[in-house]
């Protein structure tokens, strides 16, 4: 592993260089990896893994989008497609890629094809973490290990295709056999991550469900819902309002925080713009750490999984999502957006349902 600096605390980290995937088939070589479940991260996990020479199945429910994703995707139905239990009972390796939700109603199915030996994959921590709630217990004679890409399975595929990777953490939660560890980097690595730093499955989904409410979705759809509705009610148009809270961020700003970081940003904007971020971001960050304690504080306590568990079990769990993407899809904020989106000249994305 190599130690790197971050923020002057030494990290150590699993690389490609150092790790190559050519090593990755060597550990994997006699493994048959089972991903189950084909819908956010599974075509990204999947698709990377039997690019890069891993045996895999896939299972998945018949008769589904998902289904018929998979046969498209070129897995075939009887040899590397499956329903779910025939896939877990062929899988040495079972990556538990089913949503929260989902991975709860199959546990007994998939426990019961946990036989000695076999590694249990998960990309997410929240399963093992509650399993208070989720009653998600992996026997005591089976790797237990996660590989959870930084991003979605869209994005990791779409930076395996263009020859980059998407970061990874990766975790040892059980070794059994005393090869969990190297199992889960060659995994890291052939899914495509770009490289790999270690945590454990608590931490994961802590982090995980605090970055999910905070910063990538839910405080960034709330400050932008904010600033946008002062332009309005100040008079802006809906364009100039859109244009200034969401296009230059996403399109112009982030990717080149992206290459060269905020402080490059600071840096090389205009004098007026530099002094104002520079005078008004503390006082977002003091009105916002309180609401961050209080978010982290909802994880750890298990509120907010039991809430997302009580949540998705019900009955009605579809149509009140359902209602609830609407009414953000129907906003004048988005509405705006999709109206500014078309107008880009170099338009190449596509809506995915």
């Amino acid at each position: 592993m190599a130690l790197i600096q971050f923020a002057g605390v030494e990290e150590q980290v699993v690389t490609r260089e150092e790790f190559p995937v050519e090593k990755a088939r060597e550990v994997l070589n006699t493994e048959t990896v089972a991903v189950l479940g084909y819908g956010i991260q599974g075509p990204g996990q999947a698709l990377n893994l039997r690019d890069n020479g891993i045996r895999v199945i896939v299972g998945q429910r018949k008769n589904s989008k998902s289904w018929d994703r998979a046969v498209n995707d070129g897995f075939v139905p009887g040899e590397t497609l499956f329903e779910l239990e025939e896939a877990a009972e062929k899988g040495s390796i079972l990556c538990y890629l089913l949503s929260d939700a989902a991975q709860i109603e199959c546990w007994p199915m998939v426990r019961r094809h946990l036989t000695p030996g076999k590694v249990l994959y998960f990309s997410h921590g929240f399963g093992v973490t509650y399993n208070h709630q989720t009653q998600i217990v992996p026997p005591s004679d089976v790797d237990v290990v996660l590989v959870a890409p930084k991003g979605s399975g869209t994005s990791l595929r779409r930076l395996f295709v263009e020859g980059k990777g998407l970061n990874s953490s990766f975790a040892v939660h059980q070794d059994a056999t005393g090869t969990a560890r190297d199992k889960v980097v060659a995994l890291g690595i052939a899914v495509g991550s770009g490289y790999l730093f270690e945590t454990d499955f608590k931490k994961e989904v802590y982090s995980d469900l605090t970055g999910e409410r905070g910063t990538l979705m839910g405080a960034i759809q709330g400050l932008f819902a904010a600033q946008f509705e002062v332009l309005r009610a100040k008079g802006h148009s809906p364009s100039e309002a859109f244009n200034e809270t969401v296009e230059e961020l996403t399109q112009s700003l982030m990717p080149l925080v992206a290459e060269n970081g905020m402080d490059w940003m600071y840096a090389n904007c205009s004098t007026t713009a530099q002094r104002g971020a520079l005078d008004w971001w503390k006082k977002f960050y003091q009105a916002t750490k309180p609401v961050f304690e209080e978010l982290y504080e909802s994880v750890e306590q298990g509120h907010e999984s039991q809430h997302s568990i009580s949540s998705n079990s019900r009955e009605d769990y579809r149509e009140k999502l359902n209602e609830e993407l609407e009414e953000l899809r129907n906003s004048e904020l988005w509405q705006a957006g999709k109206a500014v989106r078309a107008l880009r000249p170099d338009r190449t994305y596509e809506y995915e349902n």
